[in-house]
């Protein structure tokens, strides 16, 4: 395992170049461009003093709906993490770029709330590839510490679409009715503002026009802004360590109108973002105090 140490994060624009590049006929051929390697390699990442700068952290809590407190929101290490995904996927001997991926299911684990002053130490590490209905997948394994404690995880399943199995395994059916709570209306901008404060720039977010080449008719967006937005809305019932994991069913086109549903059962909750139209059901989830699933529940399936 190549294990890397970094004292600044990675640069997010030249590695979407690099990851753009791949798209281009004989670019993977460059040792710096990914598309050289068969599999997954094994990189190991960690990115050392990092802390969340408190304007960034409103911008990001604005665009999200969460409310500004002195601690971080569990979704945004993400973002902190984001570089980090993006240099592991940027590497030459990664099989395919990071360009036109789609993020399909999340899981992140908050041991504990971060401070906003504390300094972190973030690791990063890849799976290796496993087949899927609709290709090929491959999980981001993400930590974050606090002067050697383990204090958040987030695990990130992508998919690279195209020569898939085909099969599709069943998945049981939640029996809670999910009450409707509220309906968002999203405008056609949401992934270029997400994009601003979060560093994710994939082109199916951008725009129509930037979708349309990657196979999406409009511009979509981002899985982990969809995830935010539910634990914002969940903000006052979530428990100081908790898990919560999420399945991207189907991606949210953008402008779009969109329902938020929830229910408790027991410590649990369950929600979902569904298409205020009937269209289907965008995204579900589920909260769970960190007590039910043990200190390390974040692992990749």
């Amino acid at each position: 395992m190549a294990a890397r140490t970094l004292k600044s994060s990675p640069s997010i624009l030249p590695l979407y170049a690099r990851a753009a590049a791949s798209m281009i006929p004989g670019a993977s051929l460059l040792p710096f461009v990914p598309g050289g390697g068969k599999d997954i390699p094994d990189i190991d990442m960690t990115l050392t003093g990092v802390r969340a700068e408190p304007d960034k952290v409103a911008a990001y809590a604005k665009v999200c709906g969460f409310s500004l407190r002195d601690e971080l929101p569990a979704t945004y290490p993400h973002v902190l993490a984001f570089p980090l995904h993006m240099a592991a996927m940027a590497d030459g001997s990664f099989p395919f770029g990071a360009v036109g991926l789609v993020h399909i299911e999340n899981r992140i684990v908050q041991h504990r709330p971060i401070e906003l002053g504390e300094e972190l130490e973030i690791r990063v590490r890849a799976t290796k590839l496993e087949p899927h209905p609709r290709g090929r997948s491959f999980a981001l394994v993400s930590e974050a510490f606090v002067d050697g404690e383990l204090v958040w995880e987030d695990v990130s399943r992508m998919l690279r679409r195209g020569g898939g199995t085909g099969e599709r395994s069943a998945r049981a059916e939640s029996q809670v009715q999910l009450e409707p709570a509220a309906e968002w209306r999203l405008g056609d901008d949401l992934g270029r503002r997400y994009a601003a404060v979060s560093g994710d720039r994939n082109p199916i977010h951008m725009h129509s026009l930037t979708a349309k080449p990657l196979g999406f008719p409009k511009a979509i967006a981002h899985g982990m802004w969809t995830k935010a937005r539910c634990l914002a809305a969940l903000e006052s019932r979530l428990p100081d360590s908790f898990s919560v994991e999420v399945r991207f069913r189907k991606p949210i086109l953008l402008p779009a109108r969109v329902q938020f549903a929830s229910a408790s059962e027991g410590e649990e909750i369950e929600f979902a973002v569904r298409d205020s139209e009937g269209g289907g059901t965008h995204l579900e989830g589920r909260v769970r105090p960190t007590g039910a699933v043990g200190a390390r529940g974040a692992t990749p399936r």
